[in-house]
């Protein structure tokens, strides 16, 4: 454990030998810079006993690199069939190591394929990839970290302060119950094809605690009503909650003519518990910001 397998072909031999031309209906920018795929594998941490879910492996570069620095085994969630057939071939380099799932992750609990201690490390299809981080959100405790490569764009929402351009949904329903690293940046050249942006890779961890207690049903509704009126004032853009947003707001000690990116996570927090007092139940899961 921790050598790589001596007859792995070349990651451009496999890409042309099944046929991998990326799809952009799938999100594929594939990475084949050796290097910089092992500091990916390296930047999730030491994984000697770690059962690792990779997302979108394609034709298998990081998932060799996560083997190949001692990961006790690696479960990669794949959804195009050409790359499955690829990576059965690493499978057979690494007995009783890596196992495949045919899937979408988007319909698929990673928890439920690794036993502890687990972590996700992916390079996320681009356009999946806020939606899977929110659909982990509520199960982020059972994973020791995340090590997850976002559009830089997205790095930034998840780690924007308040009256900042990037603050909004998503910096507050992650920063709640996470804390949130930027690792470093990959250029777009790194990839095949290269993308049109820079890509960031970031670490996030589960806090013991949330920032502030709420449900966070409640959460979900109060940022989704500020948020999706960010130009206007709260005692206006609140109204969607169906309930007068000045007591609302009153009752959370925050001014009437406060604008949503100004708030702090536990400002939202008081107002989701105050919510939560008025409002009729509310049941949902994460939608996308």
């Amino acid at each position: 454990m921790g050598a790589t397998a001596p007859d792995l072909p070349a990651l451009r031999e496999v890409i042309r030998r099944h046929g991998l031309a990326a799809r952009k209906s799938l999100g594929q920018n594939f990475l084949l810079d050796l290097n910089l795929i092992a500091r990916i594998a390296r930047a999730a941490g030491p994984l000697a006993g770690v059962n690792v879910v990779e997302v979108g492996p394609g034709p298998g570069g990081l998932t060799r690199a996560l083997l190949a620095a001692g990961a006790a085994s690696v479960t990669a969630i794949e959804r195009d069939d050409r790359c499955v057939a690829a990576l059965a071939e690493l499978a057979a380099a690494y007995p009783e190591r890596l196992r495949i799932i045919s899937g979408d992750a988007l319909e698929i609990d990673p928890a439920a394929l690794a036993p502890v201690p687990r972590r996700i490390v992916a390079n996320l299809p681009y356009n999946i990839a806020t939606a899977l981080l929110l659909r982990w959100l509520p199960g982020l405790g059972g994973y020791e970290s995340l090590t997850l490569m976002f559009q830089k764009e997205v790095a930034r929402r998840l780690t924007a302060v308040p009256r900042t351009k990037d603050y909004g949904r998503l910096s507050v329903l992650v920063q709640w119950i996470a804390e949130v690293t930027p690792l470093f940046d990959i250029a777009p050249t790194a990839f095949v094809p290269a993308p049109k942006v820079t890509s960031t890779l970031v670490r996030i961890v589960a806090r013991a605690e949330p920032l502030s207690p709420c449900r966070r049903e409640d959460l979900e509704r109060v940022t989704a009503a500020a948020f999706g009126q960010r130009r206007k004032m709260l005692r206006q853009s609140l109204r969607s909650l169906g309930v007068p947003p000045e007591p609302l707001l009153d009752t959370a000690g925050i001014a009437p003519t406060a604008r949503a990116e100004e708030l702090s996570v536990e400002e939202f927090c008081a107002l989701a518990r105050v919510l939560a007092g008025t409002a009729q139940p509310f049941r949902s899961g994460f939608a996308a910001p």
